[in-house]
Formats: structure tokens, C-alpha cells, sequence
């Protein structure tokens, strides 16, 4: 019973019950109709050819009188067709046709319109049987009454087909509704039940379970798809927070206990002012870099809260690259090292300038920093160029690269490798060009640059970017 009642409540029970009722009701409609204009247009035809009956045998009867017209209606009344004949004289006596019994009254009434009667007729068995007519009758000279009809039979018949269709027409409609609405509602319920359990299996903790998608590209495997991509974002989120809360409590607590060292140390044995204000100085700093790295995070933070078309704009990367180059150009110089840019020009993109250009000054940086070669020169190139829909922009430099296997890793938040440890800095520069990417719509790549490494990301083209 409860099942029961749980396939009342479901929406595919309530629409299939809808479209039930309005298929029957428009195949009633449709049937009714046709047996109306049918029984219509039969009912015309038939007054047709009693008119045309009328107009022909009166002139028999003129031309040869009673003998012509008894000859006319004999031969007429043996043809296998449904036309009724009958002539009487002025007492009411039968002088020919095919009809048995005939109410008098209508004999009587000459010239009189088109009437529905019934009547008995001789059968195949020469039995009397009472049937349904239209007849007709009109006088003639000599008083004799001449009587026309056309029995209703075939057409009773046509319209008893009709009827017994219309049945069996709604009675098959009915049936495979119910055999269409139990297979439907059986898969749809089906994947409904699959849902049902999946989310319940996430609600329970497991953000790595994913909604079944059948492949039929139907409104279940499409809203699985947005599903899924709505909780793998969810999950990376969460990973997410969940790998920024432990590097917070192992990368930020060296510095917090540094600090809180210092001070100590400044109130235990800090004899003079000047020890005091170098204590004070240096635990300045160390503010200032804590200060710094929170910025960095509450900035990624807000980058991955944003939505995609938030500050985007049509902008010009070729310009972007050769501005940033120029801005740096200089200092790599002053390193002994070099720059190139090339971006081609015309590279239109659908952006955000700001976060664009802090990619590109991230990349730099990073570049700076890891990406000397084996005799500490230093080699960048800004490369930016258009591949289908897409824009790609990056970084390369000729260091030392990174393995293959920790590439995704130092993606993520307060990740550096083991040999970088000795260079400034928390590990957050490539975890904000993540996030820059994805709000792009695109990811971040780290690619072998043979030898160093390219750092890129692909951004979508604008409408008025030139190849």
C-alpha cells in the first residue's frame, strides 16, 4: 500500500492520468465527429436518391401509363439494393413493390416530405422482418399513390462499425496507456531511485560519488551531468578548504611560533630601547608577510566566489603581454637574464584585465624564482596565440621544470617542492592562477618546455580577435 501510494504522489503517475484522459477525450471527440458527418452525409445520399426516384418514375407513368410504371417499379424492386417501391390504387390495394407492410397513414399522405419509418420486408428466407426506412409518397392521376423509399440497413450497419470502433478504439487507447505509463514510470522511477540513493550516499559524507548517466542524452542524463559538475566543484572546494585549513596549521605555524619567540625573547633579555625597536622591527615583518599571505588567500577566495561574467570584458592579450614585458623587462635585465614577448597582435580575448594581468605577473615571478638555469642564467618568454576558440597565454622559462607527478600538486594551496624551499614565498602564486583559469573557463597546464618549464592558461577569444 505504501508503494502504492508513493506512485499516486509521483508526477509521472499525475501526467500520464492527464495525458490519458485528454488522448481518450480527443479520440472520443474525433470518433463522434466522423460518425456524425458520416450518418450525415449517408442521411444526404439518401435523400438524394429518393429525389431522383421521384423524378423518374412519374415520368414513366405519364408516358405509359399505369402498365409502364408497374414495369418500372417490378423491374427497379428486384435489383439487390436498398430502394423501397410502392403503388396503390385509390382504395389503398397494392398494385406493386417490395414492401410487405407499410403504415396506412403514411400511404395516405400524399405529397408529403421525407419521413423515417419502419416497415416489414420479406427477408432472404421469405421471412417478414420489420426494418427502418425514409420513404416518400406523392399522388398520381387516377388516384393512384406512388410510395419511395431507401432502407436505413447499410447505413444502421455503417454506423453500429463505427461505434464498435469507437469502443475498441478507447479501450486500446486505455490499454496502452497503462502498458506505456508502468514502463515509463518503472525507468523513470528507476532513475529517480538511483538519484535518491547517490545523494543520500553524498549527504552522508562521500563527495566522491558521482549520479549514473545511461548515455541516452536524455533530461535525466543531462541534469546528471550538471550534477556532477556542480559536486565535482563541490568537492574540489571542499578539498580545497580542507588542504588550506592543514597547510595553514603546518606552513603558518612556523612563522606564528617565530614571532612569538621573538617577542619573548625581546621581554626576557631586551635590556635597551634599541633592542626593544629591533625586536619590534622584525616582528613588523613577520606581520607584514602573515598580512600578505591572507591577502593572497581571501584573494583566491574571491576569485573562485565570482561569478564567470563578472568584470569580463573584451581585452586585448597581445597588448596585455607586451605591457607586462615591458614592465619587466628591466628588472630581468638587471638579473642578467632576458625577456621576449610573443603574442602576435590583434589576440582579442573575453576577460578580466586585472586578473589577467596578475596571472602573467605570477608566471614571472614563479619564473624568476625556479626557473634559472644550470649556470643561474635567466630566460622568460611571454607566449600568447590562438588555438580554435580559444586563447592560449603562458610563460616559459629554461630551468629545471617540474616532474610530471608533482605538476598537479603544486597547483594546489601552500605547495612547494622540496627544492624550492630555500626561495621565498607560501606556495599560493599557481593556486591563484588556478583560479583565474577556471573562471575563464579554462584550467591551468604545465607543460615540458625542453628544457624548462610553460605555465599556461586557455582563456575564451573575443569576437574581434584577428589570427
Amino acid at each position: 500500500m505504501n508503494r502504492l501510494a508513493r506512485i499516486y504522489r509521483t508526477t509521472a503517475f499525475k501526467l500520464s492520468l492527464l495525458y490519458l484522459a485528454v488522448f481518450t477525450a480527443l479520440s472520443a471527440f474525433l470518433l463522434i465527429y466522423i460518425s456524425q458527418n458520416t450518418n450525415q452525409l449517408m442521411l444526404a445520399q439518401v435523400t438524394q436518391t429518393l429525389d431522383a426516384e421521384i423524378t423518374g418514375l412519374p415520368e414513366e407513368y405519364a408516358r405509359g401509363g399505369v402498365r409502364a410504371l408497374v414495369a418500372a417499379i417490378d423491374s427497379r424492386a428486384r435489383r439487390p439494393d436498398a430502394s423501397l417501391y410502392l403503388l396503390t390504387d385509390f382504395a389503398g390495394n397494392a398494385i406493386a413493390g417490395n414492401i410487405t407492410q407499410m403504415p396506412r397513414l403514411f400511404i395516405e399522405e400524399g405529397d408529403g416530405g421525407v419521413q423515417r419509418v419502419q416497415y416489414y420486408r420479406l427477408n432472404a428466407e421469405g421471412e417478414e422482418v420489420k426494418r427502418e426506412a425514409l420513404i416518400r409518397t406523392f399522388d398520381l392521376r387516377g388516384g393512384y399513390r406512388l410510395l419511395v423509399g431507401r432502407d436505413l440497413g447499410e447505413r444502421r450497419h455503417f454506423v453500429g462499425i463505427l461505434e464498435e470502433a469507437r469502443r475498441v478504439w478507447i479501450g486500446a487507447v486505455v490499454i496502452m496507456a497503462v502498458i506505456t505509463w508502468f514502463f515509463v514510470n518503472r525507468r523513470i522511477m528507476k532513475r529517480i531511485d538511483e538519484i535518491s540513493a547517490t545523494s543520500k550516499t553524498i549527504m552522508e559524507g562521500d563527495l566522491s560519488r558521482r549520479l549514473p548517466i545511461q548515455g541516452t542524452a536524455d533530461e535525466f542524463d543531462r541534469l546528471a551531468v550538471n550534477l556532477n559538475d556542480m559536486l565535482e566543484r563541490i568537492e574540489l572546494l571542499m578539498r580545497g578548504m580542507k588542504d588550506v585549513t592543514d597547510n595553514i596549521a603546518h606552513d603558518l605555524k612556523t612563522p606564528l611560533t617565530r614571532l612569538r619567540g621573538r617577542v619573548e625573547t625581546a621581554l626576557r633579555e631586551a635590556k635597551s630601547e634599541e633592542a626593544y625597536r629591533e625586536a619590534l622591527e622584525a616582528t613588523l615583518g613577520d606581520s607584514e608577510n602573515l598580512i600578505r599571505v591572507f591577502d593572497a588567500l581571501l584573494r583566491i577566495a574571491r576569485i573562485e566566489a565570482m561569478t564567470p561574467e563578472a568584470g569580463m570584458d573584451e581585452i586585448n592579450i597581445s597588448e596585455i603581454a607586451a605591457e607586462i614585458g615591458e614592465l619587466y623587462d628591466p628588472v630581468i635585465e638587471d638579473e642578467g637574464g632576458s625577456l621576449t614577448v610573443d603574442a602576435g597582435t590583434g589576440l582579442v580575448a573575453r576577460g578580466n584585465r586585472d586578473l589577467i594581468s596578475q596571472v602573467l605577473v605570477n608566471l614571472i615571478e614563479n619564473a624568476m624564482k625556479y626557473g634559472r638555469g644550470e649556470d643561474g642564467s635567466i630566460v622568460i618568454e611571454i607566449k600568447a596565440e590562438q588555438a580554435g576558440d580559444r586563447i592560449i597565454l603562458g610563460v616559459c622559462d629554461h630551468g629545471q621544470g617540474i616532474p610530471a607527478d608533482d605538476r598537479d600538486r603544486v597547483r594546489d594551496r601552500f605547495v612547494r617542492l622540496e627544492e624550492s624551499r630555500t626561495a621565498p614565498g607560501y606556495g599560493l602564486g599557481l593556486s591563484l592562477v588556478q583560479a583565474v583559469a577556471r573562471l575563464h573557463g579554462g584550467e591551468l597546464a604545465l607543460r615540458d618546455a625542453q628544457p624548462g618549464l610553460k605555465a599556461c592558461i586557455d582563456l575564451p577569444i573575443g569576437k574581434t580577435s584577428k589570427e
